[in-house]
Parts: C-alpha cells; structure tokens; sequence
C-alpha cells in the first residue's frame, strides 16, 4: 500500500470566543482539496452539528465559518503531517502533531472533543502530556464508521451543547 506524506494546508479555524475545540485526525483527501474541514459529500459531521442546534446544515465553506463562530466553536487537527494511503486514518505513521498550545492560548477554549479514535489516541499520546487537558472522545462521523447511524451520532455530539451552554 502506498502511502503519501501530507501536510495539513489549512490553518485552524477559530476565533478569540471560541470555546469549544474540535479535533480530527487530518483532512480526507476532499477536504484538503476544498480547504476546510469535514468536506466530503458523505461525511456526517456538518449534518450531525446542524441537528445539534436545530439548524440547517451550512452548504459553503462560509456558512460553515458563520456557524462556527456564532456557537463558539474552534476546529482543527491533531495532525500536522503524517504518512497516509488516501484518507484512511488506519494507515497514518509518522506522525508530526499540530501545536495545539498555541490555539488554546489565543482563545477561551473549555472543552475538546475528538472525532475518531485514532485522533484520541495521537491526542493523548502526544498533546495531553503537555496541555494537561482532557479530550473527550467522540465518534468519527465518516461514512466509513457505519456502525453510527445519523441518529447515534447525533445522542453522542449532544454532550458538546449539554456541556457547553453555547
């Protein structure tokens, strides 16, 4: 299997309000093509937070960034760069993580969830060692992880707004 070495293009999205992080693991091959984050047509993450707040899911790149910022919500990745076949987090090796002190300094930052286990095992393999905090794990909402429906997905996301009175 071939594997490619990315290096994530994009800058993290956030602003100085944000108060909630979001981290994946490294964009998919559409989203780094598209520039931002969670982009491929089948990718639940954009449906399961527009359900999340009762709202309806951001078609642009900048309603995407108008959402975000209106429910404080920061979004980035674990990863830097990393060696990967397409998007397939299984065959991520080295690994060169994001400097997520950085962001966290810029912002009011209370809580981080990851999507995926792979970002929850980089996170806390590299990050939670010097940040201190605690990311919560939630469910990767690729269409790859079949065993979450919309529904599931959603009851799992809903402890960002439960936790996060935004």
């Amino acid at each position: 299997m071939d594997r490619e070495v990315v290096t994530h293009t994009f800058p993290p999205f956030f602003d100085e309000n944000s108060k909630v992080l979001i981290l994946g693991s490294i964009p998919s091959v559409v989203s780094r093509e598209e520039g931002f984050y969670y982009m491929h047509p089948q990718n639940r993450f954009w449906k399961v937070l527009a359900t999340l707040y009762e709202e309806e899911v951001p078609s642009t790149i900048p309603l995407k960034k108008d959402f975000l910022k209106r429910h404080q919500i920061a979004l980035w990745d674990v990863i830097a760069s990393c060696s990967i076949h397409g998007s397939s987090d299984s065959t991520i090796t080295d690994v060169v993580v994001n400097d997520i002190e950085d962001l966290l300094s810029k912002t009011k930052i209370e809580r981080i969830y990851v999507t995926g286990n792979k970002a929850h095992q980089l996170y806390d393999q590299y990050i939670y060692p010097t940040s201190g905090k605690r990311a919560i794990l939630l469910p990767s909402p690729s269409s790859a992880n079949a065993s979450y429906s919309l529904l599931d997905l959603v009851k799992a996301y809903s402890v960002i707004r439960e936790e996060n009175v935004l």
